[in-house]
């Protein structure tokens, strides 16, 4: 059995499936609603797997702008996920992991860990370049991304996918999000 086979099995379809709501922000200077390929795979993939994408938006690489939005989308009860698609590489402009880490309550790092084990396989090694990460700020999961359609499509279909279905086992992210704010 490969690791797909393996995930799939997890999948227990008894389980009724749960929808979440979904914020995509995608962190460019140069990105446009017309060009944003990276946010157009996550919605796609979003709305495939019958969650909503609850907003949308492209922001420029501003920590402080950043900030700002994100903590806005964490404070909105509505809002289960945000994910963040671009500025996790390690030039000056790139501020998205410094912005998520500046809200996070909790650091996933067993994200950031997974999704560089899945692109060492596509990339090799260019993977030490990105810097995805995850957490929890007020009870929203948060996920940061690097900006590339494929690195999108690693995080989504080999991780996300499966850990935002609460029919997903032995565990899931869903399954948690009613203790998140737990103390």
């Amino acid at each position: 059995m490969n690791m797909m086979e393996a995930t799939l099995a997890g999948i227990d379809e008894s389980k009724p499936f749960v929808s979440i709501n979904i914020a995509v922000l995608t962190v460019s200077d140069t990105r446009t609603a017309a060009n944003d390929t990276s946010g157009d795979v996550l919605v796609g993939r979003i709305e495939a797997k019958d969650h909503r994408v609850y907003d949308r938006k492209i922001l420029p690489d501003d920590q402080a702008e950043l900030r700002k939005q994100l903590s806005d989308w964490c404070a909105n009860s509505d809002i289960d996920v945000v994910i963040t698609t671009g500025g996790t590489g390690v030039t000056g402009r790139d501020v998205t992991v410094e912005a998520h880490r500046a809200l996070y309550e909790k650091e996933i790092p067993g994200f950031g860990e997974l999704f560089r084990w899945i692109s060492y396989q596509k990339i090799g090694t260019s993977t030490v370049q990105s810097r995805a990460t995850a957490g929890v700020c007020q009870g929203t999961y948060m996920f940061a991304l690097p900006g590339s359609t494929g690195a999108c499509k690693d995080a989504w279909d080999d991780i996300l996918a499966y850990q935002l279905d609460i029919r997903h086992r032995p565990c899931n992210f869903v399954e948690l999000m009613p203790r998140l704010l737990e103390r």
